[in-house]
């Protein structure tokens, strides 16, 4: 079984959303489970195009409060933990795609980067520079929706023991 955390602000634009909700239906089409974090904005649109396309998507909640549940999630993990529910996100997934940014959003490209082994890919999200600015390469970019999983699953493939 493949997962994949689909990361991203709760506040986020249309393109955003957009992007999202294309990415929940690609992954759900090539069988993977789908990890996010069960509220608003990317969350939820990854959730409802998972959902549209019959599949598993499993939300990974940082409170225990059921009402900011958002729609389409095939099951909920309430963690009461805060961000620190990024760490279990994180740790759960094979790889990880971020869409857009926010801090929550650089906290988990932190946390896979520091985990190591799993491919980061990045959809309209955050450029990393050192102290001296030059660009560090934390995420793969893609250029779109269905790159953004290419991308991942290809990862995912080169990382399985043969």
């Amino acid at each position: 079984m493949r997962q994949v955390a689909v990361c991203g602000p709760r506040e986020c634009t249309q393109q955003e959303a957009a992007w999202a909700r294309a990415v929940g239906g690609l992954l759900a089409r090539a069988g993977v489970t789908v990890l996010c974090g069960g509220g608003t904005g990317v969350m939820a649109a990854v959730a409802a195009g998972t959902a549209e396309a019959d599949g598993l998507v499993i939300g990974v909640r940082p409170d225990t409060d059921r009402g900011a549940v958002c729609p389409g999630l095939s099951a909920v993990l309430f963690t009461n933990m805060g961000e620190a529910r990024n760490a279990i996100l994180v740790e759960s997934a094979d790889a990880v795609i971020v869409i857009g940014g926010s801090w929550g959003t650089l906290s988990e490209v932190a946390l896979a980067r520091r985990r190591g082994g799993i491919p980061v890919v990045s959809l309209g999200g955050w450029e990393i520079r050192d102290a001296k600015g030059r660009p560090v390469a934390a995420t793969v970019v893609a250029a779109d929706p269905a790159d953004a999983v290419r991308r991942a699953l290809d990862g995912i493939a080169r990382a399985e023991p043969t």
